[in-house]
């Protein structure tokens, strides 16, 4: 059976991080699921998939959002980028994600004053034109060896792909779907007032075609 390793760095969260993990799961089936969580020392237990204290072999590296930032590096963050690196798999990266890939080949990351939260109409490079979820204080400035394929009025370099490896990347959140933000605002990881800035987070491309089959939308 093929294996995916999701890097699991909203591990210490109920909604986006398990329910998160969920959504990103469903559309890898037939996979045996491996969770990696370098930055806490006791993340949650959920009820799937195999805590691992390192990366294992695997086919495909999804590596999720996080309330940690690129711009203030620590030291577990470079055992990402050499995972990023090194590792012939697939490789998949959300927000925070997509921000290290960038980082690990050469790119700039830039911190803003302001969070923003909301959702916002993406224009891919081939002139399809998509709604997304956005919710970032930091930007990649400078994508390094990735090429940009996305971008929105906000945010210039909202998806990436590498040109001679299978890794691909987006700025924006498409697993944070209704249910996962409505369970967010009941289990607290949310306020009433973030919940609604996203409206009813109906986002035009899932985890699948923004991420796992996104090769049509760059050319």
């Amino acid at each position: 059976m093929k294996r995916l390793l999701i890097v699991d760095l909203l591990a210490e969260r109920q909604a986006f991080g398990e329910k998160g993990c969920e959504e990103i799961i469903r559309h890898f089936p037939e996979h045996d699921i491996f969770l990696w969580s370098p930055h806490i020392e006791n993340p949650r237990n959920y009820p799937f998939g195999t805590r691992v204290k390192q990366p294992v072999e695997t086919d495909v590296i999804v590596i999720t959002g996080s309330r940690k930032n690129v711009t203030s590096w620590e030291p577990w963050m470079d055992a990402v980028v050499s995972l990023i690196q090194n590792s012939e798999a697939e490789i998949l990266g959300i927000c925070f994600g997509h921000q290290i890939i960038c980082a690990a080949f050469g790119g700039t990351i830039e911190r803003d004053d302001k969070n923003h939260a909301f959702m916002t109409e993406v224009t891919y490079q081939n002139g399809t034109k998509v709604n997304q979820l956005f919710t970032h204080q930091e930007f990649v400035t400078n994508s390094g060896e990735m090429d940009v394929i996305a971008s929105t009025e906000h945010c210039k370099i909202a998806a990436c792909r590498h040109p001679t490896r299978p890794i691909r990347s987006v700025q924006f959140h498409p697993e944070a779907v209704k249910n996962v933000l409505d369970y967010a605002l009941e289990c607290g990881d949310m306020s009433e007032l973030e919940r609604r800035s996203f409206g009813n987070a109906d986002q035009d491309l899932d985890v699948a075609s923004a991420l796992i089959d996104a090769e049509a939308m760059a050319n």
